[in-house]
């Protein structure tokens, strides 16, 4: 493949916006990111998609709708990265689109991302990928995570065995071994949880490098109540997300005692931190290295918390190996959609739980 440009959107449960990355793959595979850009979700908009994690009424209509919005603030948001970048839409040989998971029940045998790709392919003049998790599915897998493969092409090393760790709203774990093993899956909540507390009781989008709930305290019983689900006993493959753990979740365990929330914040914290510690020494082999990326990684108290759990592992973040945390999964979608042009396979069965190798992604021509 000669030098090609892709852009990847990446949109997850944490549902604060969207990352585009505008990436160069050269003939040998290696990449280079170009450009980036990010679109907040505008208040009303993250409103709305909640209210669709749930059955409501009319919601076939409403889902239909809100995945036309979704095409439109993508489109927007890729010609900006191209103005910015001085490109014409005629240079990008593939847009890979996450879009914004409204179900995910693998054990149905679906997933669900909006964000209509067609009618982004028609507002931006690019082909675009979509829809990369329902073929895994199709084939018995988790239909995630599908970004280990990608892991595996960037940041293996040959004497370090590694583990790159994703904290987005749910927080996910690749394993990289010296000898090419690779398998990851989802460890549990990451961001998801603690977004949803701070907004309830001071209205913030998130809690900035964890200064309200360095204020608490860890409340013991209140960790294990939650560490006791049993998603996390559970062996992977195994992937999760909102529809299991959210504020219902939360309230269930916060039922047995009145606590005061930003202890609730300090605990939701540690929860994320063991849960992480807890699938790394259960399901990992020897780790050497840990980088982070992902929001969880700019929370310092997490990541103190890991270290203060994993004293004899290095954590660090992405960004040691040139590739900064926010944009990482971005890059993926990209590599995902080059995977799909060019008729290579991206998902790994030992992650996923799949029977077989796939081409994943559904392709809307320009």
């Amino acid at each position: 493949m000669a030098s090609e440009l892709f852009i990847g959107l990446m949109s997850g449960t944490s549902l604060d916006g969207v990352d585009v990355a505008l990436v160069k793959f050269d003939h040998a595979q290696q990449l280079q990111l170009l450009k980036t850009h990010f679109v907040a979700y505008p208040v009303e908009l993250r409103t709305q998609i909640l209210a669709l994690q749930h059955p409501t009424a009319n919601e076939l209509e409403t889902t239909a709708q809100m995945g036309n919005t979704l095409a439109q603030l993508y489109a927007d948001a890729v010609n900006a990265l191209l103005a910015n970048a001085q490109l014409n839409s005629s240079t990008i040989t593939a847009i890979g689109c996450h879009g914004q998971t409204i179900r995910h029940r693998p054990e149905l045998g679906f997933t669900m991302q909006i964000g209509n790709a067609a009618l982004l392919s028609e507002l931006t003049g690019i082909t675009v990928i979509s829809d990369f998790r329902s073929r895994d599915i199709a084939a018995g897998g988790q239909g995630a995570p599908l970004v280990p493969a990608f892991h595996r092409d960037v940041f293996s090393h040959s004497t370090r065995n590694r583990a790159i760790i994703n904290i987005g709203g749910i927080a996910n774990i690749t394993y990289l071994s010296t000898t090419g093993t690779v398998f990851g899956f989802d460890s549990g909540p990451g961001n998801m949880l603690l977004d949803a507390w701070i907004k309830q009781h001071l209205d913030l989008d998130y809690d900035a490098d964890g200064q309200w709930a360095s204020t608490g305290n860890t409340i013991k019983p209140l960790l294990a109540s939650m560490l006791s689900e049993p998603y996390f006993a559970a062996a992977p493959p195994k992937s999760t997300g909102r529809d299991l753990f959210n504020t219902s979740w939360l309230n269930h365990h916060l039922s047995q005692s009145a606590c005061a929330a930003h202890d609730v914040a300090r605990t939701l914290v540690a929860l994320s931190a063991h849960s992480i510690t807890d699938a790394v020494r259960q399901h990992c082999g020897q780790v050497d290295e840990i980088y982070l990326c992902g929001g969880g990684a700019k929370n310092k108290l997490l990541q103190n918390e890991l270290q203060a759990l994993m004293t004899d592992i290095t954590i660090a973040t992405t960004e040691q190996l040139g590739m900064g945390v926010d944009w990482v999964e971005a890059i993926a979608f990209a590599w995902l959609a080059k995977q799909c042009i060019t008729k290579q396979t991206a998902n790994l069965p030992q992650v996923t739980g799949a029977k077989g190798l796939r081409i994943l992604g559904a392709i809307y021509q320009a």
